[in-house]
């Protein structure tokens, strides 16, 4: 038997309103994010997109992480691109190895039945 164990998140962000009492420059939101600038920009890993009920909505994987999170809130082909508005929090763990990123996703994908990935699943 194959026991996978999850990292912790290396970075989790939530939704939020900037706080800027000290004349900060104002960070444009995105779908109420404005953190994306803490994501590492040239590390690969998973994505765990969560709704405000903690429920799992979609998990991804990507060689640059940041740009795909940006990506899904972005372009007309992200699966999430009808849910983005039901997101509220995101989860990211790095991992540089490709073939850990595929097992990571599809573990996730099935182990925590993420809503909105139709590929990888396999019937429970």
């Amino acid at each position: 038997m194959i026991n996978i164990e999850l990292p912790k998140p290396d970075i989790t962000i939530v939704q939020r309103v900037q706080d800027r009492s000290n004349d900060e420059p104002e960070i444009p939101s995105v779908y109420g994010f404005i953190d994306f600038h803490q994501i590492a920009r040239d590390k690969g890993g998973i994505i765990m997109f969560f709704n405000k009920e903690e429920e799992l909505l979609f998990v991804g994987k990507a060689r640059k992480v940041r740009q795909r999170v940006k990506k899904h809130f972005e372009d007309n082909v992200s699966p999430i691109k009808n849910h983005r508005d039901e997101v509220t929090k995101i989860k990211i763990f790095y991992v540089d190895d490709a073939m850990e990123r595929e097992i990571y996703e599809t573990y996730i994908i099935n182990k925590f039945v993420a809503k909105y990935n139709i590929e990888k699943k396999f019937a429970h």
